[in-house]
């Protein structure tokens, strides 16, 4: 039976072909069967992820951090120079200058993409804002945040600072970035579930020869990543336990 491999559904989806290709290059490289399954919304992926129906998955560090302290999934690799941060923005002929400018009331357009959400409502606080005195508008997905800013539906939105910097320059440029996080440490990672454990190595070794060829660069670089590298257990119980700190 075939390993079921997922990917966060952050990813922007010009990529999608490209975790297609990474998927191949597991099983070839592994001599595993493994089936890219995807998934539109986070509300689906922790359906499945509840119903112990992914054995890999590329998860946000919040998907991360759940997964591990609840489920024992165990971390292989994390993407080489490519920390999670987020974008507040507004757009670009806005009142609001900073953050600080907000006021209550304000509509927040952000997708279900919850560790954005997160860092985008703690950096927002110093504006006295929180769950309570602002309206959350969720969306699709990140280009439909920036379509709502651009159509004065919404103040501000929650980017992810990758897909953000992805949009094309004719958005960026009717958009203003407020602020952008800089945690630094915190960042996706490619989890297996423990009943495969007899597989990790190979599979770890696997991601992490992955940039050692042409084949693998080009699928990589499909995917926005350089190269994987390993992560230690220490490593990733830092990264929960930020986690658990900022959303306390």
């Amino acid at each position: 039976m075939s390993l079921i491999f997922t990917v966060s559904p952050d990813f922007n989806t010009k990529h999608l072909a490209g975790w297609f290709v990474v998927n191949t290059l597991l099983q070839r490289q592994t001599g595993e069967g493994i089936h890219l399954e995807t998934f539109d919304d986070f509300e689906s992926l922790h359906a499945a992820t509840a119903a112990d129906q992914i054995d890999l998955i590329y998860a946000n560090p919040f998907d991360a951090a759940r997964l591990v302290r609840d489920h024992g999934f165990v971390a292989l690799a994390r993407p080489h120079g490519r920390p999670d941060e987020a974008v507040v923005a507004a757009r670009a002929d806005s009142p609001a200058q900073s953050v600080e400018s907000l006021r209550p009331g304000s509509r927040i357009a952000s997708t279900d993409n919850p560790d954005v959400h997160m860092m985008g409502m703690i950096m927002i606080e110093p504006a006295d804002l929180d769950a309570g005195n602002v309206t959350i508008m969720q969306r699709p997905n990140y280009v439909l945040v920036a379509k709502s800013l651009l159509d004065g539906d919404a103040d501000i939105g929650f980017f992810l600072a990758e897909t953000y910097d992805e949009l094309s320059e004719t958005i960026r440029k009717q958009l203003r970035v407020l602020v952008r996080s800089q945690i630094q440490v915190i960042s996706h990672v490619f989890l297996a579930h423990p009943r495969v454990a007899d597989k990790m190595a190979r599979l770890r070794a696997a991601l992490l020869a992955m940039a050692g060829d042409e084949k693998g660069r080009m699928a990589l670089a499909d995917v926005g990543i350089d190269h994987f590298e390993p992560v230690e257990r220490e490593e990733v119980e830092f990264m929960i336990d930020l986690m658990v700190a900022l959303t306390a």
